[in-house]
């Protein structure tokens, strides 16, 4: 059980407090702290027992969560975001799907907002062919819709299961994402080696959206666009990665609309100085994106030794779990 952290001591707090609470499975807790002021890894250490890791500064969420995974001892490894809470049978839950055959190599909670518990946050993901993805369900009331049991895209990382031995196959999550979007590039990774993601219901947490950098971050915007573009150039077929501008272009176009009735992301940012800051933040993604292009293709290239799923299938996998043009707006 792995428990990435920076600052945020009470929200900490409540997650470890869950985790506490866990029934029908043993387990180990780890917490990798990425340099809080805020006492909170203290707090894990001499409050909750945790095997507590210290880095000396944030090294973001993939390192720390490759920290983390490199370190336990478990056959299935969970994750679950200092901002999030589970309820009690959460682990017992994804352990029992994660382990129902031996072809499943990851596990998708029901997240539910925090502050809002009859909404969904996600229920697995999907994605827009130029590689923005969002939660399954992402706002939707909670009316049921989503209580069976069945085969998504990936999990959200926020609390997700993943197998030990699937990690150690296709390796951790790419450090050059640093955050936003590592738990897609993972997820497809592991897709197109030929794993499965089973979501379950019964695995139920409370999630604060957007609580480390908020939805009106303009960093927080440029590290989505950076590794949507990484994440494409990374895995996706030829045929797919080819069409990017245009289904891009179809996705800005729909932002604009929706912006229009302050309606979608964009209404997060307010007035002209807002939808300045979406321009550079695209902008300035896009650049950093670039720039890091040549490694992302010899990474694509490295996929040969993983590899089960064949571009057409890769091409029908994404296609099959696409994001609405409105859902992804």
């Amino acid at each position: 059980m792995v428990v990435v952290n920076w600052n945020r001591k009470e929200l900490l707090r409540s997650c470890l407090l869950s985790l506490k609470r866990q029934i029908g499975i043993p387990f180990e807790m780890i917490v990798v702290d990425n340099g809080s002021a805020d006492g909170s890894a203290d707090l894990a250490e001499a409050e909750f027992g945790a095997r507590v890791i210290r880095n000396a500064e944030n090294r973001g969420f993939c390192a720390a969560n490759n920290q983390g995974i490199a370190v336990a001892q478990g056959e299935f490894i969970a994750l679950l975001n200092n901002d999030a809470e589970a309820e009690p049978g959460w682990l017992a839950a994804l352990y029992t799907a994660c382990s129902r055959a031996p072809e499943v190599g990851m596990a998708a909670s029901k997240v539910l907002v925090w502050e809002e518990p009859g909404r969904i946050d996600k229920v697995g993901h999907l994605i827009f062919p130029d590689g923005q993805n969002r939660g399954r369900g992402s706002g939707a009331p909670d009316h049921g819709q989503f209580d069976r049991e069945e085969e998504v895209l990936w999990p959200d990382g926020c609390a997700a299961m993943y197998r030990k031995s699937m990690i150690d196959q296709i390796g951790g999550f790419d450090e050059d994402f640093f955050a936003y979007g590592d738990d897609a590039e993972l997820g497809l990774r592991a897709r197109i080696a030929g794993w499965k993601c089973i979501y379950t219901p019964q695995a139920v947490v409370r999630h604060h959206r957007s609580s480390t950098m908020g939805k009106g971050s303009g960093p927080r915007l440029e590290l989505i666009e950076r590794n949507r573009v990484l994440l494409a150039l990374k895995l996706f077929p030829w045929s797919l990665l080819w069409l990017n501008p245009l289904f891009f272009a179809l996705r800005l176009g729909a932002g604009m609309l929706l912006a229009r009735r302050g309606a979608g992301d964009t209404a997060h940012f307010q007035g002209w100085r807002g939808k300045l800051a979406i321009a550079i933040a695209l902008i300035r993604g896009d650049a950093a994106a670039l720039r890091l292009a040549p490694r992302m293709l010899r990474k694509r290239a490295s996929l040969a030794g993983i590899r089960r799923l064949s571009p057409r299938e890769v091409r029908r996998l994404i296609l099959s779990h696409r994001l609405s043009l409105r859902d992804v707006a």
